[in-house]
C-alpha cells in the first residue's frame, strides 16, 4: 500500500519545453519510469519527522510522456504545504495558533517564503474523498484502473482543453439550476486554476491509496470491485440532469457518487 494511502490528487503535467532551461536539465536525467510519487511522499515524511519548514523552489516532479513529448507535474511542496498551513490556520482562533506554532520565527519564515514564492501549483490534494468538480473534467473512456504492487488504482487523464471544455458546461449546468453560490463557486476557481496551464497540457485524477479502499468498499457491497465504480458516469448523468431540468437524474447520480464515497470516508474513523 502506497505511503499516504489515504490521499488523491489531482494533478496538471505541462510540456516540459515550456518550463524554465534550469529545471528541464536537471529533469532530463529522470526516467519517467521513476518512482517519483514514492519519492515525494518520502521527502514529506522526512520534513515531518524533522520539522523542516519546506523552502522556496521546486524540489521535484512527476512525469508522464505522450504523443512524442515528455510532460512534468512539479510537485511544488513549499507552496502547497503553505496553502495547506494557511487553510489550517483558517480554522483556528488566533489565539489558538500559537500552540501550534510556538516558535515565532517559524511563522515569520512561512510568511518570508509565501510572499517570495510565486510558482504554479500543479497538484492538489484531497483525503479520504475526490471531490464531485474533479470528475467533471474526465470521460469514461478516459479511465485507467486495474492491480499493481501497491494494490488497485484507478488514474483518468485527459487533454486540458477537453477538460475546460467540460468545467465550462458544468458551470453552466450549475448556474442555470442553483444561480452564484459554493459550488458554482468551486467550479469557477477550477477553471481559474486550469486556466493557468500550456493548452497542449494534461489533466490526471490519481485516486492515489482511495483506489484500495474503493475496490474494498464495492466489494463489501458485492460489486465487482473497481470495475463497478461509475463516479464519471454518476456525475455527468448528474450535470446532465440540471441542464435539462430533470431533478430525478440529476438528484439520482448525485446521490449514488455521494453514497459511494461516502463509505470511502468511513474508513477514516474506523482506522
Amino acid at each position: 500500500m502506497s505511503l499516504t494511502p489515504y490521499v488523491a490528487s489531482l494533478r496538471v503535467y505541462e510540456p516540459i519545453e515550456s518550463f524554465a532551461e534550469l529545471e528541464r536539465l536537471s529533469w532530463e536525467s529522470v526516467s519517467p519510469e521513476s518512482h517519483t510519487k514514492i519519492s515525494e511522499q518520502l521527502s514529506a515524511l522526512k520534513r515531518l519527522i524533522n520539522s523542516e519548514l519546506p523552502t522556496a523552489g521546486r524540489d521535484g516532479a512527476h512525469f508522464i510522456e505522450s504523443g512524442g513529448l515528455r510532460y512534468a507535474a512539479p510537485w511544488s511542496t513549499s507552496k502547497r504545504c503553505l496553502a495547506a498551513f494557511d487553510e489550517f490556520k483558517g480554522t483556528l482562533p488566533s489565539s489558538v495558533i500559537p500552540m501550534f506554532f510556538p516558535k515565532s520565527e517559524y511563522l515569520e519564515r512561512i510568511e518570508v517564503i509565501s510572499k517570495s514564492s510565486f510558482e504554479k501549483v500543479h497538484i492538489l490534494n484531497q483525503t479520504w474523498m475526490i471531490p464531485p468538480r474533479w470528475f467533471v473534467l474526465f470521460s469514461p473512456e478516459e479511465r485507467i484502473r486495474g492491480n499493481e504492487s501497491d494494490g488497485a488504482f484507478t488514474i483518468l487523464r485527459t487533454g486540458i482543453e477537453r477538460a475546460k471544455e467540460r468545467c465550462t458546461n458544468a458551470h453552466r449546468a450549475i448556474l442555470k439550476s442553483f444561480g452564484l453560490g459554493p459550488v458554482e463557486e468551486e467550479l469557477t476557481q477550477l477553471m481559474g486554476w486550469l486556466n493557468t496551464f500550456d493548452t497542449r497540457a494534461i489533466v490526471e485524477c490519481d485516486y492515489g491509496g482511495l483506489a484500495i479502499y474503493l475496490n474494498k468498499s464495492l466489494k463489501e457491497q458485492g460489486e465487482s470491485g473497481l470495475d463497478a465504480d461509475t463516479s464519471i458516469e454518476d456525475v455527468h448523468l448528474s450535470i446532465e440532469g440540471l441542464a435539462n431540468g430533470d431533478g430525478a437524474k440529476a438528484g439520482g447520480g448525485y446521490e449514488r457518487l455521494m453514497a459511494r464515497w461516502g463509505r470511502v470516508a468511513a474508513y477514516e474513523r474506523a482506522t
